[in-house]
């Protein structure tokens, strides 16, 4: 009999589950990874297989050709139970609103994703996208979703463009229930008129059809959501008891 030894080492085995872990959420194949990383295809099935010893450079290049920090590579992969809760829909739809209320039934902490954004930057969203424009947003987005999964379950309120980010959206399929609180145009736009803001409006007397563009635009995006709830004809508890049950259900 011959006695086989396992000499892997456990960062070989938490650096091929994150490669084919990351590789599989984007939907590439192999080939498409290799050719993004300008590495051979043996090499990264070697990688899967944690039976590579790669050099530091080979894995900055998966890093970089996945868009993740080099220490995700090498950091164990986060917990796919899913028990973070992510609040979906475009500005007016109720998530500052309803986040701390369902965080509350919910016994957990609720959290606004760009506030995080802001803390990690040190600027503002209007210096953000001013001083670094939106690919350097979806950059920190992403690493502070990264952030929020690794740690305790949580309500996450998001940006109403993250379904546009191919990557963040699958991050928060695969890690998070998703919640699209829908409402109609005409609610968008008197929920933010009566928080005060009267921006929608000024000089842009096409804005209120562009909020109806970008809602139809994205609206498949947000279907895609775990639960759909509609908000326009319900009060504000009502919405709450409606999340909480979808959630339950769609648990079942």
């Amino acid at each position: 009999m011959v006695l086989l030894l396992s000499h892997q080492d456990p960062l070989l085995d938490t650096l091929a589950n994150n490669v084919r872990a990351l590789r599989k959420a984007r939907g590439w194949s192999r080939r498409d990874l290799v050719e993004h990383a300008d590495i051979s295809e043996r090499f990264l099935a070697d990688v899967e297989a944690a039976q590579a010893n790669p050099s530091l450079l080979r894995v900055l290049a998966l890093a970089k050709a996945l868009d993740v920090e080099l220490t995700e590579l090498l950091t164990a992969p986060v917990s796919t139970a899913r028990d973070h809760v992510v609040l979906l829909g475009l500005r007016g739809a109720g998530k500052s609103t309803v986040g701390p209320l369902l965080a509350e039934r919910m016994d957990v902490p609720f959290v606004e994703l760009d506030h995080c954004i802001e803390v990690a930057s040190g600027l503002n969203l209007a210096e953000i996208f001013q001083m670094h424009g939106e690919s350097y947003y979806r950059a920190t987005e992403r690493s502070e979703l990264v952030r929020l999964f690794s740690g305790e379950p949580c309500i996450v309120a998001v940006g109403g463009g993250i379904v546009s980010d191919g990557d963040s959206y699958q991050a928060l399929q695969l890690r998070a229930r998703t919640v699209w609180l829908r409402a109609a145009p005409e609610d968008h736009w008197h929920r933010v008129i009566a928080q005060g803001d009267t921006r929608p409006m000024a000089d842009n007397e096409q804005a209120f059809f562009d909020l109806r563009r970008i809602l139809a635009e994205r609206e498949p995006l947000y279907r895609q959501a775990d639960v759909v709830v509609d908000t326009s004809k319900l009060a504000l508890s009502e919405v709450v008891d409606e999340v909480v049950h979808e959630l339950a259900a769609a648990a079942l």
